[in-house]
């Protein structure tokens, strides 16, 4: 199995059992530990027995600086939207399996299973055209970045609030929104899988000043990025740079 059918395989198991533990008698943060620890257990054991001589970077273990000189490290979030995961309900929350291999995002799987979803590279569909009357820009529930408003003055658009950070990348990529903007904490757990599959679908991704999203670095604190269609990435960059 190549490595982004290995991804979205990974993906999509770690969503299927976190809908089997969502189902159960647990509720509140302690539905969320459980869930954070249970898909760990799984992507790890799957790492080290289809993958064994890769690296994990993973938001749910102890970072292992060895990754740093390993030419494969894969980056996983178990439960991006623990909060959201949590809440009766809701749907915003994702499981990311990102390989970052020589240097480079290679690979990346984002699974949303309660739509029973899962997008991955390498062949994902372009956003289909706008249909909305009005740009719209996904940020934060529960930390949208101050500019956020700028962002969406300056397109003419409007803001709307949602959970996992995968969640809203892939709001982007299936056409549902036409950017995420964040700043104010992030890991690369967060971004790493969901930039690979924007990146595949052709959208732009960059830091909020431009500047490229890398990843397995030594302090893996990436705390903002923009995710949006190609065409309004210069208007939101200058927004964003103004505010």
């Amino acid at each position: 199995m190549d490595d982004h059918a290995f991804a979205a395989a990974l993906a999509r198991d770690a969503g299927a059992l976190l809908r089997e533990i969502r189902k159960g008698a647990l509720a509140g943060r302690a539905l969320g530990d459980e869930g954070d620890r249970q898909a760990q257990q799984l992507l790890s054991a799957r790492l080290r027995e289809q993958r064994p001589d890769d690296a994990v970077l993973s938001e749910e273990a102890a970072d292992d600086t060895a990754r740093l000189s390993a030419e494969r490290v894969w980056i996983i979030d178990p439960l991006d939207g623990t909060r959201e995961f949590s809440e009766d309900g809701r749907t915003d929350w994702a499981v990311h399996v990102g390989l970052w291999a020589h240097g480079e995002l290679a690979a990346g799987a984002v699974a949303l299973p309660a739509l029973d979803l899962v997008l991955a590279t390498p062949s994902v569909p372009s956003p289909p055209p706008p249909d909305g009357p009005r740009p719209r820009v996904v940020v934060s529930r529960t930390r949208p970045p101050d500019f956020a408003g700028a962002v969406a003055w300056a397109l003419g658009g409007e803001l709307v609030e949602m959970g996992s950070a995968g969640a809203k990348t892939i709001a982007v990529v299936r056409g549902e929104a036409d950017a995420y903007v964040h700043a104010g904490g992030q890991y690369e757990w967060d971004s790493a899988a969901p930039v690979a599959v924007a990146i595949a679908a052709r959208l732009h991704a960059s830091r909020i000043d431009g500047s490229p999203l890398t990843y397995n670095r030594p302090d893996p604190y990436l705390p903002d990025l923009v995710v949006c269609r190609p065409e309004l990435a210069t208007q939101i960059l200058g927004a964003i740079a103004a505010a």
